[in-house]
Order: C-alpha cells, then structure tokens, then sequence
C-alpha cells in the first residue's frame, strides 16, 4: 500500500471544510485502488491529509491531480507519497 500525505494552509476553514465534505472526499473515495482516507485540521489554521491507496501507482495517478483541485479556501503547501510501512 501507499499514501499520499498532503498538507495545506486554510485560507478560509469553514469553505475548506465545505469543499472537503462536498467535493474532495466523495471524489478521493470514488478514485481507483482507494483503501481509506483521514483529513484533520490543526488550530483551524492548518489541515494534513492521509490517503491510502492498494498501489503506488494508484496513489501517484491521484497525487498529480491534487494541485488542480485547490479552491480559494486553501493553500496546497506539499504533497508526497510514501509506502505505507505498518498500520494498526
């Protein structure tokens, strides 16, 4: 498995929220080889994302569309994508 893990800065966190709910989770979950996702944001101020994917190639296929999805709410600060090493 592997993972994306993005991390923006919410410009607007009650939009953001808004767009997260109603436009980037419902099309993350829908994507192939999704395995699970969690999105936490910190202070109201920052939000980290984690999604995992069955492969690496189904993580990367979504990680390069991350960029085009950003709204005025946020601001995409990173995106990587890593092998998930262990999970409980």
């Amino acid at each position: 498995m592997h993972a994306i893990v993005v991390s923006v800065k919410l410009d607007d966190p009650d939009q953001a929220r808004a767009f997260l709910k109603e436009e980037i989770v419902p099309m993350v979950s829908q994507a192939p080889g999704f395995v699970a996702g969690w999105w936490v944001s910190i202070d109201n101020a920052k939000g980290r994302g984690t999604i995992v994917f069955e492969s690496e190639e189904a993580a990367r296929e979504v990680a390069a569309g991350i960029g085009q999805q950003e709204g005025e709410a946020v601001t995409l600060e990173s995106v990587e994508v890593g092998e998930v090493e262990a999970h409980a």
